[in-house]
């Protein structure tokens, strides 16, 4: 347990080396519920989906893909994944590459992940629970297109 907290802690301050613009005042509050499955030996990919749904009641299907590479092991299927937006005017501002750091740590049914990205103004912060075992640090690129 103290590994899975000590990787939440770890990505969340890896994430703030890539910190992005404060978010803008009126900006529409948007969530995006998520599943998310893949592996990871030195290079890591992932893939899936989700439902991108904002305060002014637009919402977009998006799909989820997730490259780079590190220092990392593992195979994960991340099922009920939280995502909340800061600095979207319209729920299209979602789409993009976003610039991703994470560390991570889990073992079979006890996986966790924690994740702050950047596109810009853009943020997003990425938090679920899933299956699998995983160990390591990544850098790379989270992609949501539609």
């Amino acid at each position: 347990m103290n590994l899975i907290k000590w990787a939440t802690l770890a990505g969340l301050a890896c994430a703030g080396l890539l910190a992005g613009s404060p978010a803008r005042a009126g900006d529409l509050s948007c969530k995006m519920s998520f599943q998310l499955s893949g592996w990871s030996v030195f290079y890591k990919t992932a893939s899936g989906s989700g439902t991108v749904r904002c305060s002014n009641g637009q919402s977009l299907q998006v799909k989820l893909r997730t490259k780079g590479g590190g220092l990392t092991f593992g195979k994960t299927q991340i099922s009920d994944g939280i995502g909340k937006f800061s600095g979207i005017s319209d729920v299209h501002d979602v789409l993009g590459h976003y610039a991703n750091a994470e560390a991570h740590a889990g073992t079979q049914d006890n996986a966790a992940t924690a994740q702050v990205l950047t596109k810009g103004n853009v943020s997003l912060a990425l938090s679920g629970k899933g299956e699998g075992w995983n160990l390591g640090v990544a850098f790379g690129a989270f992609i949501i297109e539609q």
